[in-house]
């Protein structure tokens, strides 16, 4: 075990308590949550949604996948949804894979890691839909509660189109979020 290389992958992860969600401030969240806190949640949100779903599922390999999934933005970024597109087409992914190498460098859990980084990147595996669908409902949980404590009209476009999620215990969930604030 080479404790420097170690270090080195904790003091990055760590980097994300430190790491705004931009597109909530962009949106003007005061206090907006940092992407550790989005990673909690979407970690939590998995093992709820592990619970309820009828398929036998790997809950390592979704929290894995979870825990990693933003892991590159603590050296590019949250780059916000909006920005994408002026983007060259590819380069947020290769810009985060990069990221990816620098972070996990040559620590002898690598190649495990990057394994689920790129299974959740490809978005193929039943375990790699239940982590997005947990990513995307934290954050839409994340939308309503901003609503609820601030009255902020500017987080109306999340709701505007409504979205498809994989597993249909997250659709269930989503839509009761949705029907709560007064989308049928």
């Amino acid at each position: 075990m080479d404790t420097a290389q170690v270090i080195d992958v904790l003091l990055h992860g760590n980097q994300l308590k430190r790491t705004a969600r931009t597109g909530w401030v962009q949106r003007g969240v005061a206090d907006a949550e940092n992407v550790a806190a989005h990673t909690f949640g979407a970690a939590y949100t998995a093992m709820v949604l592990w619970e309820l779903i009828d398929e036998q599922l790997d809950l390592g390999r979704v929290l894995a996948m979870v825990t990693l999934h933003d892991l590159p933005e603590g050296l590019t970024t949250d780059i916000p949804k909006p920005a994408w597109r002026y983007l060259p087409e590819g380069a947020k992914q290769t810009a985060e894979a990069k990221a990816m190498d620098t972070i996990l460098g040559g620590a002898d859990f690598a190649s495990r890691w990057l394994e689920w980084w790129s299974e959740l990147g490809s978005n193929t595996s039943p375990e790699a839909k239940l982590a997005h669908d947990a990513d995307k409902l934290d954050q839409y949980l994340q939308a309503r509660i901003y609503e609820q404590q601030t009255g902020n009209r500017a987080l109306r476009e999340f709701w505007t189109t409504p979205y498809r999620f994989h597993f249909p215990e997250a659709q269930a969930i989503y839509d009761e979020l949705r029907r709560r604030r007064g989308y049928n």
